[in-house]
């Protein structure tokens, strides 16, 4: 991600240089609020306000030395860099479970239509086999957060509408869903006709990765049915 942050600004760099410096004295309480950020990650054992901090400094230093117009030009790739810290866990939990129960009760809706009667309890699926178990792991909150990662850079290489842009980091949410409870279904079938060795081991994990790329296929054709709706609005425009 800093890699991606240091392309922008590479890549704006002939617009960025020729913004004035305007040094402000409001950096220096930025500066200070992020100070007390690491002071109160450091106290209360807090990973993420230590890890954000930095990035609040960043932008205090920038705003101190060249201004508040400087920093509104690099505030794409600055605030992409929020990416890349991890959510706070009790954050992270609350998401997490209410993502398990979503994913089970698409897939609870799916396996009938495929000839699989279930029965399902929370996060507990009752195949005829035996009970599948949508995980914490299984939830889909990594490859949904990857995934919104990537549509942002997607967005910025490949559309330069902004907000098709942002329609994209939006739509990677519900796919991210849709992609992982497809991964619970096609787990039910093989439990249900294989038995629990198939899904366990190698197709677990490949399972893992075959259904990012199909993510990352339909994030790529949402973008292509954007591009065919904003089209003729843009004609009439």
């Amino acid at each position: 991600m800093p890699l991606f942050s240091l392309f922008v600004l590479w890549k704006d760099r002939v617009r960025i240089a020729k913004f004035p410096s305007a040094s402000s004295s409001w950096g220096l309480l930025v500066v200070s609020f992020a100070l007390c950020l690491l002071g109160a990650g450091v106290l209360g054992a807090e990973l993420f306000l230590s890890r954000i901090s930095l990035l609040v400094l960043l932008a205090g230093l920038i705003v101190f030395f060249r201004g508040w117009p400087l920093f509104r030009a690099v505030l794409f790739p600055w605030a992409f860099l929020f990416l890349m810290i991890p959510i706070p866990a009790i954050i992270f939990n609350q998401i997490t479970f209410p993502l398990q129960l979503l994913a089970s009760k698409l897939a609870a809706s799916a396996l009938p239509l495929l000839g699989v009667p279930v029965l399902r309890e929370g996060n507990i699926i009752n195949l005829p086999a035996l009970p599948l178990e949508v995980a914490e792991a299984c939830s889909g909150i990594r490859s949904l957060l990857s995934l919104t990662t990537l549509a942002v850079v997607y967005g910025y290489l490949m559309e330069p509408r902004i907000v098709i842009r942002i329609l994209l980091a939006l739509a990677s949410i519900p796919i991210a869903v849709v992609a992982n409870s497809l991964r619970i279904v096609g787990t039910g079938l093989l439990v249900q006709y294989w038995g629990q060795d198939a899904a366990e081991g190698f197709f677990h994990t490949f399972s893992g990765w075959l259904v990012f790329v199909v993510s990352l296929l339909l994030l790529f054709a949402v973008h292509q049915l954007f591009v065919v709706v904003a089209r003729p609005v843009k004609e009439k425009l």
